[in-house]
């Protein structure tokens, strides 16, 4: 077979444990220091589940950026209901990931889980990040990697090179993440070219929005319904209508740049904070022209700096996250979080913090302040390679498919199977792929029919791994867009009738994921690996020895331990 030629042979032939090894001081990052999540509880100092993020950087001369996150489970209750979690550095949500532009970042995983229930072998993905040369820390498993094993560390070792922005990790193993491994990840710019627009930019400006969920992943099936919306970590249901809520500090007169992280595993959210105005500036790591709205939708995975002028009398005022699915609304001020002005009473606010569609952004308006522009011809099926991407679902067997396959993972990581020189075109499972050659554009179109798995459950959020895109048309329009288009990596193809279209260049190696975000869509077959100039990535750089160990660890497991 050609998965076991001499290579393969090579790269699964390690079997010693190894135990990863990371350098630096423990520091500050940089100029960014605060204390994820963004202030505190209303009763207390820190964050509801651990405090700060224990990270580890160092921003010397060398410009290497090291962290640890220990994985651990435990017992916790954002939302007054206790459960079983997976904790990160011992809390949940409470760990940002920071560093510069330009960093080489190395970040150590040790591997302490226990609960089989929302597994205990784990891969993580730093969401956004192009690895640009580094495709095996990408970290969907069996994609890029085997499963890093319980008892065990490996250390991802990348570049940001020239990203900066607002990103995110989360475990890529199944629906992990839904059980907490997810946090945001901050790339500072010390060029930022919106720098004159704010003051204030540091992990206290952070704002994530998550789904919770009262039980194990691995017990969750069919239609999952959130129980929750935790906002910086803490939330409220209609049974525990007195916990406490997170609070955003802010100074009267200061200008906030507040970067908020949709770490979700289905929902999206109508956001908006009482009284005050939201100035986007970054949607994905992509900086755009400010555009000042009211309110904004966010959907899966999808990130966007604001600006916040502090700007009214001194008091509290609502944050509100309003689902689509799960408990809407904002009875017993669920799915909220506060703005604390300094000198504000500890109360909570006292207007309705009611939201409106006045003014709020619409993605066609998010124009790059960078190289604006669609790669390719300024008419529509104007890439060397135009593709629709059709979406299908098998309702007998709960599964979606795209283009008639139905997504399921393979045994031996794709990165490894075309290292073992596999052809793009036998890579299993079969149907699984689209392969693509380097230096081209290409355009993907994805239609949305009524009754059809394109519409089942949607929108669905689609992600492309390695790379942001243009989107030529997006939900809601008809129109197509060539000159200065949006640019992000998770767009949502909207509902019956669109016709969302992407287009990018096929100008790094590897094998990326394209998958709608949310969690149990993929889990049900959602998804398809882009098969990028696999001739390259084959006669290209080795990965880490380290790397090589994985699979052999995690194939020797015992059923109850992956």
């Amino acid at each position: 077979m050609l998965f076991f030629s001499s290579r393969v042979k090579y790269l699964l032939g390690h079997l010693a444990v190894i135990t990863a090894v990371v350098g630096g001081d423990v520091g500050n990052p940089g100029d960014h220091s605060g204390g994820y999540p963004g202030g505190h509880s209303e009763d207390h100092h820190g964050g509801p589940s651990g405090g700060h993020s224990g990270s580890h950087s160092d921003h010397s001369g060398s410009h290497r950026s090291f962290h640890t996150l220990k994985l651990t489970n435990g017992r916790v209750s954002p939302d007054g209901f206790q459960r079983n979690a997976v904790l990160v550095n011992g809390g949940l949500f409470q760990t940002a990931i920071t560093g510069n532009k330009g960093d080489e970042f190395a970040i150590k995983i040790d591997n302490k889980l226990t609960n089989s229930l929302s597994h205990k072998s784990t891969s993580i993905h730093w969401h956004g990040l192009f690895q640009h040369g580094t495709p095996w820390a990408d970290g969907p498993a069996f994609v890029s990697q085997c499963p890093i094993a319980p008892g065990h560390q490996y250390t991802y070792r990348f570049s940001s090179a020239d990203q900066a922005g607002t990103f995110w990790y989360h475990s890529h193993l199944d629906a992990q993440y839904c059980d907490g491994l997810r946090g945001p990840f901050i790339i500072y710019d010390p060029g930022d070219p919106h720098r004159s627009l704010y003051d204030i930019d540091n992990k206290d400006t952070i704002i994530t929005l998550a789904d919770w969920y009262h039980r194990d992943s691995n017990l969750l099936s069919g239609i999952v319904i959130p129980n929750s919306t935790l906002i910086n970590g803490l939330g409220r249901t209609a049974q525990s209508p007195n916990t406490p809520l997170a609070v955003v500090n802010v100074k009267q007169g200061l200008r906030y740049r507040m970067r908020l992280v949709a770490i979700s595993c289905d929902p999206n959210w109508i956001f908006s904070i009482e009284g005050h105005k939201l100035t986007v500036i970054e949607a994905d790591g992509v900086s755009v022209q400010p555009v000042t709205v009211t309110s904004l939708q966010i959907f899966v995975a999808q990130r966007y700096s604001f600006v916040l002028h502090a700007n009214q009398p001194v008091g509290n005022y609502w944050i509100r996250a309003n689902p689509n699915i799960g408990p809407t609304g904002f009875d017993s001020n669920i799915n909220s979080a506060i703005l604390r002005y300094k000198g504000a009473p500890i109360a909570e606010p006292r207007g309705l913090g009611l939201q409106n569609s006045d003014n709020r952004l619409r993605e066609p308006d998010l124009h790059p302040l960078f190289n604006p522009g669609a790669p390719g011809l300024a008419h529509v099926d104007g890439a060397d390679i135009n593709m629709v991407i059709n979406i299908g679902f098998i309702q007998s067997a709960g599964r979606f498919t795209i283009d008639g396959t139905s997504y399921v993972p393979p045994d031996v990581p794709t990165l490894l199977q075309i290292l073992s020189g596999t052809p793009a075109s036998s890579l299993l499972p079969s149907g699984s792929y689209i392969a693509l050659p380097p230096n081209k554009v290409v355009q993907l179109s994805f239609p949305v029919f009524d009754g059809q798995g394109s519409a089942l459950g949607g929108p669905h959020p689609i992600h492309l791994h390695g790379h942001t895109f243009d989107v030529i048309r997006s939900a809601g329009s008809s129109e197509y867009n060539f000159v200065n288009p949006p640019r992000r990596d998770v767009v949502a193809i909207g509902t019956p009738g669109d016709n969302v279209t992407i287009r990018f260049a096929t100008d790094n190696a590897g094998p990326w994921y394209l998958h709608c975000h949310i969690e149990w869509h993929l889990r049900a077959g959602l998804g398809v690996v882009i098969a990028e100039d696999a001739p390259g990535l084959a006669n290209g750089p080795e990965p880490p020895e380290e790397w090589k160990q994985l699979c052999p660890i995690y194939n020797a497991l015992d059923p109850d331990d992956k």
